[in-house]
């Protein structure tokens, strides 16, 4: 027989760290499960300006300090791959490729992964020129030309910080106008080395068999197509849910991604969901924390009501 905890957390960014934090304080046995370095995606941001109490703060930092809140209040960390989870009526018995653990409560906090552009060259240079994360190697481009695909919040942010190592940096998207926030595109358009391109999709990346040398793009109202010299391609257009594990369970909707109420739960009574794994308009790290919040506080409620 397995272990039996009062919640189970899936996930460890922000959403995660903040309903194991909201739980543990409650006073209950709480286990988070994560298959990489706490943080989530905030790892992979070099500046955020947007979260109260910080003028400016960096991603890993913030993580980090996120990260020793939970282990101050006794969240029990667990590294593993989870796998899926079986409704066992009271309780939920959540599997991992090494173990399986037993709750009362479960809930996911396991975000999404980058969208690929699926195009030839992408995997081929995956590493050598292509990236998903500006922070993790924008230092290998100091002074090179880059392109960065997309124009939403991720797109601009990251592109804006490359330019503090690039020599340029041209932003690529297939509408005429940005999607980021208006703040962002301010910071953009006054930023000299920030190039736009229009009405335009990448075809191909390009290289020279060993790096990426440029991408092809075609301009979606005249249909041509041209060849834009490059060293690097960081590509921002969009996330899918991390959510294959939990589709038996029937809480997701089309994308995949997880529906829940204004508490966080999901249709299966016992399974919440957190963060940027649910659906929702806006994916933030003040939303994901908001979300965990009332998780917590509801896992407590919902424990509390079965004694």
């Amino acid at each position: 027989m397995s272990e039996l905890k009062d919640v189970i957390v899936i996930g460890a960014g922000p959403a995660g760290m903040t309903a194991a934090m909201y739980a543990a304080r409650a006073q209950l046995d709480v286990m988070m499960i994560e298959q990489g370095a706490p943080g989530g995606m905030m790892n992979s941001t070099d500046s955020i300006e947007n979260y109260p109490g910080f003028l400016s703060i960096k991603g890993m930092e913030l993580g980090e300090k996120m990260y020793q809140n939970t282990k101050r209040d006794g969240v029990e960390h667990v590294y593993g791959i989870v796998t899926g989870i079986e409704d066992l009526g009271e309780t939920k018995k959540v599997q991992t490729t090494d173990k399986e653990y037993e709750a009362k409560v479960v809930i996911i906090a396991t975000g999404g992964v980058h969208r690929f552009l699926n195009v030839p060259g992408e995997e081929e240079y995956g590493g050598r020129g292509v990236s998903y994360c500006a922070v993790c190697d924008g230092a290998f481009f100091k002074d090179k030309d880059l392109i960065v695909v997309g124009g939403g919040d991720s797109a601009i942010e990251e592109g804006i910080y490359l330019t503090q190592l690039a020599h340029k940096v041209t932003v690529v998207h297939r509408r005429d106008s940005l999607r980021a926030k208006k703040d962002l595109q301010k910071q953009a358009f006054s930023n000299e080395k920030m190039n736009f391109i229009w009405d335009s999709v990448v075809e191909e990346i390009v290289g020279d068999g060993n790096k990426v040398t440029g991408t092809i793009i075609r301009d979606i109202k005249t249909n041509e197509t041209k060849t834009i010299p490059a060293d690097g391609v960081f590509v921002y257009i969009g996330m899918i849910a991390n959510t294959e594990a939990f589709k038996n369970l029937g809480i997701c909707d089309e994308q995949g991604w997880i529906k829940t109420n204004e508490l966080m739960q999901t249709s299966v009574k016992g399974i919440y969901a957190v963060g940027d794994v649910r659906q929702k308009a806006l994916r933030q790290v003040t939303t994901a924390v908001g979300d965990g919040t009332i998780a917590g506080q509801e896992a407590f409620n919902e424990i509390k009501a079965l004694n």
